[in-house]
């Protein structure tokens, strides 16, 4: 099965990058148990079960009772990780706690995840994806000058800076639990995950070679060589040969090879550059560019919505997508050369187990 098979976890429901972070466990293979309240089992959302919870059995269980709190501590006895997303010392509160989670399975990890980290003035204030986003620097350095900052789907603070740091933190706890024999606490904050997913631009700040000024930039739209054009049809391109050797192949195909354009990385010929490849590009749809510039290296490519990225010919071959209960979703990644992943199970299969059950697979 899946490499991280025989891994047992347990996940205090919660909402954005905890549940996520439970599913890319559970597509890897670990026996996820997630610990719902009570009403809550299947976290609606918008009147339609959340496929993010796949993959793993749910039961039901009221922290706030003492019976309850004994459910939970009875499955830290049996498992390996416990991760939680509630706000500094609700666990505490509850009883379920580090220390006494730790003192009952020393070998446990202990993941937690916040938004803002669980020390500082904003420790205990409310906060979602873009608020973190704001006091990253990261928030303001998205969209066009003169414009407010576009509101980002939540992949860069709930997701990128979340829920792949909790599973980074899983981890690399685990393989320091094989050397030491002992586990310990994760401790994951949105903002900082969020600043190291941004340290190529801190990078680039600290080198002068990236402006505060939005849009002005190499990698934010600044460049005509890195950004997207409507095409005839009203749809879009999008263009990043950042490389010379693909920034020509581009030009060639465009039919601009010969125009005098002037040097591809120089900022002062950027504005002659981006309309001389637009004027082009609004000459035809965005699938004839697509086809014309099909199997190049001049790194342009449609853009696409979910329904038709469901059906692109790349990600049929790849079979990246597959359906569950009747929805349409990513595959499980990344895949492996020896480890075979699973084809996980749908959130309504394995909802509402009986806790003994649970208790018995794991005895």
């Amino acid at each position: 099965m899946g490499p991280l098979h025989g891994l047992r976890v347990v996940e205090l429901a919660g909402l954005g990058p905890v549940p996520h972070a439970a599913m890319q466990l559970a597509d890897l293979g670990a026996d996820v148990v997630r610990v719902d309240r009570p009403g809550g089992a299947m976290s609606e959302l918008a009147g339609a079960v959340d496929h993010v919870l796949r993959g793993r059995t749910t039961i039901v269980a009221d922290l706030k009772g003492a019976p309850g709190r004994e459910v939970v501590l009875g499955l830290i006895n049996r498992c390996d990780v416990l991760i939680e997303g509630f706000r500094p010392g609700v666990a505490e509160r509850l009883g379920l706690g580090p220390e006494p989670s730790l003192e009952r399975n020393p070998q446990l990890i202990y993941a937690r995840m916040t938004g803002w980290g669980r020390a500082g003035p904003l420790a205990s204030v409310a906060g979602h994806d873009l608020n973190y986003l704001a006091l990253t620097g990261v928030l303001h350095a998205l969209g066009r000058d003169g414009t407010p900052p576009p509101v980002p789907l939540t992949l860069l603070g709930d997701y990128g800076g979340g829920s792949m740091f909790l599973v980074t933190g899983v981890l690399a706890a685990l393989h320091d639990r094989h050397r030491r024999g002992r586990g310990q606490v994760v401790d994951v904050a949105m903002v900082d995950g969020i600043g190291a997913l941004a340290m190529k631009f801190w990078a680039m700040r600290g080198a002068g070679t990236w402006s505060d000024a939005r849009g002005s930039n190499l990698l934010d739209g600044g460049a005509p060589f890195y950004d997207t054009y409507a095409c005839a049809d009203g749809r879009y391109v999008a263009v990043a040969p950042i490389e010379r050797k693909f920034y020509g192949i581009l030009l060639d195909r465009l039919g601009l090879a010969d125009a005098s354009l002037g040097d591809q990385y120089d900022p002062a010929a950027w504005p002659a550059i981006r309309a001389a490849i637009s004027g082009v590009l609004v000459t035809r749809s965005r699938d004839e560019w697509a086809e014309i510039f099909d199997g190049s290296d001049a790194c342009l490519t449609p853009v696409l919505t979910f329904g038709e990225a469901l059906v692109h010919p790349h990600a049929a071959a790849r079979s990246a997508f597959l359906t569950l209960e009747g929805v349409a979703q990513p595959a499980p990644a990344p895949r492996f050369g020896r480890s075979r992943l699973a084809r996980p199970a749908g959130p309504s299969e394995r909802r509402d187990t009986p806790v003994q059950d649970v208790l018995t697979r794991w005895s």
